[in-house]
């Protein structure tokens, strides 16, 4: 227990010493006006208040992953914890939080846009296909969670295909609906069910008094029924409530529609850490109400929505469980909803299909909505193994696109750095080790490998980030994105916000 209330007292810590460390060192500019004001379109392009703004980013970067990874991840017991705590705050909190900030100072660039800008047009193409690779799989995974856990809950006939139809025509309703209206409206209450049942089961775990291991020298150690290795399964395992790169494909959405840069810490930062917190509540109600044995058979037979079930109807009850089962139900739906908004905006903004009508619109979509719904066939764990190994490349991405900004601008960059290296050299390996790509055995030999790729890709990463900053003049719009975008468009030739 005491592991489990230090550890979410140091997330709150963290957000507010840290987290203003990193606002700080970003430099933000409260009287410069936003994209949301600027470039008004009452559709992608909306103002939105900080509290409706944080519920979007909260709902749209958690998923299931704060539900679901957390749970597997307790399978390796409390050593867990550390990756959530300090995961979330040195390298999860700071690469949305920086991703967010930097799209908001580049007119709601994704990141394909951005990796293109502070990397090179070499790297366009390859982020590309990997941002549409992680929102295709995100969104698909998206769909078959909270599928599963209706079919639970709802009489025989609403089977997982069946809930999955019903969500994707949710999903093609909101679509094409301006995003404060198919968020804005919709996504507090979504959140007060999400706030409310991740209270009500931390609650519980506290005043009934279950077992929560704590962190000691006995328990520092991997406990995994399998034997799997912590490195790098478990910083795959949990990546939402650590360090997710589906957090980069989300944060542009937000920063559309944010008014003051100000806010970027509540919006960016603090709701990242809103995520730790649920990751620690789940991971610790499976710790403290199974085995690692039986936690391992339960999501074996199924997948981690059995947990949840179990979780919260022995924590709360059959109704108020029911209600906190619905509480984890919407959230893998907006973030879904969300994840195949932000992949219908790259791959129209990839192949220059600009989304001003609703013909546009689902000329995209749809045939989006085909794919999706044909990998909801595959299995389930092989698509959350391709989906984890590529939602953690493209946080190396975002980090990469992160640390070359504060480069190039004079600022410490070594609070992104450090994070992109050790999740660098950790895809490197786990691709390296994994049966989904080249399987070799972990030994010394593979280690050394690893190092070697991931070194060399560093290497070819800082030399061209040297030389692209030796070229840059001191008016350059590169190193002046706080200027107030007309004059940064009249600069450029672009035609004046209306």
């Amino acid at each position: 227990m005491i592991t489990f209330i230090g550890g979410i007292v140091l997330l709150l810590v963290g957000y507010f010493t840290y987290g203003k460390f990193i606002e700080r060192n970003f430099q933000i500019d409260p009287t410069r006006k936003t994209p949301a004001e600027v470039l008004r379109d009452n559709f992608d392009f909306v103002p939105m208040d900080k509290k409706t703004n944080g519920l979007i980013e909260l709902l749209n970067i958690a998923g299931t992953g704060p539900v679901f990874g957390p749970i597997m991840g307790a399978l390796y017991g409390p050593v867990a914890y550390l990756w959530i705590i300090f995961g979330c705050i040195f390298a999860g909190a700071v690469h949305d939080y920086m991703l967010g900030m930097i799209s908001l100072r580049n007119n709601g660039a994704h990141l394909p846009e951005l990796a293109e800008k502070y990397i090179g047009k070499s790297v366009k193409h390859i982020v590309n296909i990997f941002s549409m690779l992680l929102l295709m799989l995100v969104a698909t995974v998206f769909v078959l969670t909270p599928a599963s856990l209706i079919a639970n809950l709802t009489p025989g006939w609403l089977t997982v295909k069946v809930a999955v139809i019903l969500i994707f025509i949710y999903y093609l309703i909101s679509t094409i609906l301006p995003i404060d209206k198919a968020m804005g409206k919709v996504y507090p209450w979504f959140g007060a069910a999400l706030i409310l049942s991740t209270v009500g089961i931390g609650v519980m775990l506290l005043v009934k008094g279950h077992n929560m291991p704590n962190l000691t020298l006995e328990t520092l150690r991997n406990f995994h029924p399998d034997g799997t290795p912590i490195f790098p399964a478990l910083f795959f395992t949990i990546s939402c409530g650590a360090l997710s790169g589906f957090h980069a494909t989300q944060a542009p959405m937000v920063s559309r529609t944010t008014v003051n840069e100000r806010e970027g810490h509540f919006i960016f930062y603090g709701m990242m850490i809103g995520e730790g917190v649920i990751a620690m509540i789940w991971a610790a109600a499976a710790m403290a109400l199974f085995n690692g044995q039986t936690l391992a058979d339960m999501i074996a037979k199924g997948t981690p929505s059995v947990v949840v079930n179990q979780v919260s109807y022995m924590l709360l009850g059959n109704i108020v469980g029911t209600i906190a089962i619905l509480g984890v139900i919407v959230l893998p739906i907006s973030s879904g909803l969300s994840g195949f908004r932000s992949l219908r905006n790259i791959l129209a903004d990839y192949i220059g299909l600009k989304q001003d009508s609703i013909k546009k619109v689902l000329a995209v979509t749809i045939p989006l909505f085909v794919i999706s719904y044909i990998l909801t066939t595959v299995d389930f764990n092989i698509l959350w193994r391709y989906f984890n190994w590529a939602n953690q490349v493209t946080a190396v991405i975002s980090l990469l696109v992160s640390t070359r900004y504060l480069f190039l601008k004079g600022r410490n960059y070594i609070v992104t750095l450090v994070p992109c290296i050790f999740m660098l050299y950790a895809v490197v390996f786990y691709i390296l080790t994994q049966p989904i790509g080249f399987h070799m055995p972990m030994t010394l030999i593979t280690y050394i490998v690893a190092l070697i790729v991931a070194g060399a890709i560093f290497g070819v990463y800082w030399r061209s980030g040297q030389k692209q900053k030796a070229k840059l003049a001191p008016d350059s719009l590169l190193l002046n994105d706080q200027w107030p975008i007309e004059k940064i468009q009249q600069l450029k030739g672009e035609k004046a916000p209306a």
